[in-house]
C-alpha cells in the first residue's frame, strides 16, 4: 500500500448490507487490506459509515468516541424480536397516542439515561455474541449501561391505531436507537420498533461528506486527511524540535493548553500523533509519523 493512501473515507451505506460489507467492498476496490470502520450500522440502517485505511486505522477510536446523529422512523404498538423491521413480530396492540403525549414523553429520555442493550447485538456475554445466543432462542440478563441523549426531537407525527413518528436523535457512543424507541414505547404503556434508521452524522462527518458505494471506484478523489479524525481533540502545534521527539514517541512536558488528549500537528499541518496527559508529562498514545 502506498504511504499516501492512508486516510479516511465517509460512505453513505445503503439498506440491506452490513458495515463489514462496506469495508469488504472498499478493500476490493482499493486493493488495501488494512481498512476498518468507526461504528457499526445494522443492515436495516442507512447513512454515514466512516472508514479508515492504513495507519489511519489507529485513529478509529477517536471517531467512535464522537457523538452520532440519527433520523429514526418509529412504529408504536408493534414489537419485534430485534426491535426493528427486520425482526419477527412478537406483540401487537393499538396505542392511543397523540403528538403532544409523545412530545411530553421524550423529555424523560434526554440527558444521561440507563439503557439495556438489545439481545440482537454484537455485545459479548461469556465470550459469545448476544445475537448468537438470541439465534438459539435464549435470552440472558444484560446489565444496563449509561448513555447520553444530547438531543431528542419529534420531526413528524403520523396518528392512527398504530401511530408512527419520525425522531431526530443526537447521542453518545454505545447508544442503541432501536432500544431507545422501544423504551419510549414502554413508557407510554405499549411497545415500539424501528421501521427505518438513517445515521446523518458521526462527529464532524455528515452526509454532505459521504460518497456512495459506487463512488468507491474513484476512492482516491475522496480520501480525507487523517487529521479530521481527531477534530474533537485539543490541538498541539509542535515546534520543529518537538516534532522530532514526537516522531520517536518520546515523552514531552505537558503543553500549557487543554488537557487530557492532544492532536499533535507539525508546521505543514500533518497529524503526527495523539498524546495524552500523564501527570506533568504528555505521552504518546498513537504515533502516525
Amino acid at each position: 500500500m502506498s504511504e499516501a493512501a492512508f486516510g479516511l473515507l465517509v460512505v453513505d451505506k445503503p439498506r440491506g448490507i452490513t458495515s463489514h460489507d462496506v469495508v469488504a467492498q472498499a478493500r476490493r476496490v482499493t486493493g488495501i487490506r488494512k481498512i476498518g470502520h468507526a461504528g457499526t450500522l445494522d443492515p436495516l440502517a442507512t447513512g454515514v459509515v466512516v472508514l479508515a485505511s492504513g495507519r489511519a486505522t489507529r485513529l478509529i477510536r477517536y471517531v467512535q468516541d464522537q457523538e452520532k446523529e440519527y433520523v429514526a422512523l418509529v412504529q408504536f404498538g408493534v414489537a419485534t424480536d430485534t426491535l426493528d423491521a427486520d425482526g419477527t413480530e412478537t406483540e401487537r396492540a393499538p396505542m392511543a397516542l397523540d403528538q403532544q403525549g409523545l412530545t411530553d414523553a421524550l423529555v424523560a429520555f434526554r440527558g444521561e439515561i440507563e439503557q439495556v442493550p438489545p439481545m440482537v447485538s454484537a455485545l459479548k456475554h461469556e465470550g459469545k455474541r448476544l445475537y448468537e445466543i438470541a439465534r438459539r432462542g435464549a435470552e440472558v440478563e444484560r446489565p444496563p449501561r449509561l448513555v447520553t441523549i444530547h438531543e431528542l426531537e419529534l420531526n413528524e407525527f403520523f396518528p392512527g391505531d398504530y401511530p408512527r413518528a419520525e425522531l431526530r436523535v443526537v447521542c453518545s457512543k454505545g447508544t442503541y436507537v432501536r432500544a431507545l424507541a422501544d423504551d419510549i414505547g414502554r413508557s407510554l404503556g405499549g411497545r415500539a420498533h424501528l421501521l427505518a434508521l438513517r445515521r446523518t452524522r458521526v462527529g464532524v462527518f455528515g452526509l454532505g461528506h459521504a460518497i456512495t458505494i459506487e463512488d468507491l471506484a474513484s476512492w482516491t478523489s475522496y480520501l480525507r486527511d487523517p487529521v479530521e479524525a481527531v477534530s474533537g481533540l485539543d490541538e498541539w502545534r509542535a515546534s520543529e524540535e518537538e516534532a522530532i521527539a514526537v516522531r520517536h514517541g518520546r515523552r514531552l512536558p505537558s503543553p500549557a493548553v487543554g488537557g487530557g488528549h492532544w492532536a499533535v500537528i507539525d508546521r505543514e499541518d500533518h497529524l503526527l500523533a495523539v498524546y495524552r496527559q500523564r501527570g506533568r508529562e504528555a505521552v504518546a498514545e498513537v504515533v502516525l509519523a
